[in-house]
């Protein structure tokens, strides 16, 4: 059973980004309570091993899991696919053109171009191979991010399709395809945002946010009614309290001098 396309049925997502290499970062988010841990492998040096373990890791600890993939990349998208994880993220897609490709890397002849050789993903054959081709890999969430206008430009026929379950924006590289960059609430950006959500509600997709975590910013995306928020990271993390309490020492230190 897929725990993350379960929980979309009946609840909204609260998640965060991962993106450093040891596992116990999972299993602290889900000792958290998060919804759902993002893995990302775009933007970070985590290997293939450090991702499988991740995953462990999260499923330990009772934590969906999504991994953001390389732009583009068809190996690392099959590598990913046989580790099992709840589901997929792929980045700064454009065209429906590279939509439309994506998508056959994830799915099974005739559907699409996907190469048999399951392993975590049907349990070392604890699973039946079969079942896994016919049935069982369409339980895989599918998610597209949305961070260049050209992609809302194509997004009306994008949302048709039947294999795709939701999109995340990143508002920061959309802000940047409109010649605004990191103007994430800027007029423009939100104008293709609204406009961008109003397609993908209409066709019944599941939409989402990757954003900061402070309490103003939580509560602009919010407004919007997403179906997921990833909210900061483990380094964003690490780095703020770290800060907070450097600057708490600092100022006793100063005080008691």
């Amino acid at each position: 059973m897929n725990t993350l396309r379960e929980k979309l049925k009946t609840q909204k997502i609260a998640g965060t980004l991962v993106c450093l290499s040891d596992p116990c970062l999972c299993e602290i988010m889900g000792n958290i309570g998060y919804d759902c841990v993002w893995i990302d492998m775009e933007h970070t040096y985590v290997s293939y091993k450090e991702v499988l373990c991740h995953l462990n890791a999260a499923r330990s600890a009772n934590i969906s899991s999504v991994i953001r993939l390389p732009q583009n990349d068809l190996t690392a998208t099959k590598k990913i696919l046989e580790m099992g994880a709840d589901g997929i993220i792929f980045p700064m897609v454009r065209s429906e053109e590279e939509f439309d490709e994506l998508m056959k890397m994830t799915l099974y002849p005739p559907l699409g171009s996907r190469g048999f050789g399951p392993m975590r993903a049907i349990g070392y054959n604890a699973a039946n191979a079969g079942d896994y081709v016919t049935r069982d890999c369409f339980d895989l969430c599918r998610f597209v991010q949305i961070e260049h206008v050209d992609m809302i430009d194509s997004l009306e026929k994008i949302a048709q399709s039947p294999y795709v379950d939701g999109f995340i924006f990143g508002p920061n590289d959309l802000s940047g395809s409109l010649g605004e960059l990191l103007n994430v609430f800027g007029e423009a950006t939100v104008l293709q945002i609204k406009r961008a959500v109003e397609i993908l509600r209409r066709n019944g997709k599941y939409v989402g946010v990757a954003c900061g975590y402070d309490e103003k910013t939580l509560e602009f995306w919010s407004s919007f009614g997403f179906d997921m928020i990833f909210a900061g990271a483990d380094w964003n993390f690490v780095y703020s309290h770290g800060k907070t309490v450097f600057d708490a020492i600092k100022s006793v230190q100063g005080r008691n001098n």
